[in-house]
């Protein structure tokens, strides 16, 4: 879960969520997993998702084109409990509708995002 880095002289250690922009919002407990809708929305070119777990274990955020095909992994982590926001740039993809899904133990959600360029 995380990245080392070292010199001569020193070593860094930096989590890999700060790496991949998954980013810990609150460590509260949410009441139920849920996945938000993306903001801004439409938007041109990046978004951020916001999502919440209830309980610690394997999160997996996919992004597809209209027809279906996966064009990019937002998250597949192992998270704590809590609640997360990753941002997801579009700029490499055509205008158009995409989904969203989040896969976590036992939940499933697909959302709707637009990209306008």
């Amino acid at each position: 879960n995380y990245l080392f880095a070292g010199t001569y002289s020193s070593v860094w250690r930096r989590p890999l969520s700060e790496l991949i922009g998954i980013s810990n919002i609150s460590t509260e407990i949410p009441s139920a997993n849920s996945l938000k809708q993306n903001y801004p929305n439409p938007f041109n070119p990046s978004t951020n998702v916001k999502f919440s777990i209830v309980k610690s274990g394997d999160v997996k955020i996919f992004v597809y084109d209209i027809q279906g095909r996966e064009v990019q992994t937002l998250v597949n982590d192992r998270l704590n409990a809590g609640t997360y926001e990753v941002s997801f740039d579009g700029s490499s993809l055509n205008s158009g509708v995409y989904f969203y899904k989040m896969v976590s133990e036992g939940f499933m959600e697909t959302k709707r995002m637009i990209l306008i360029k």
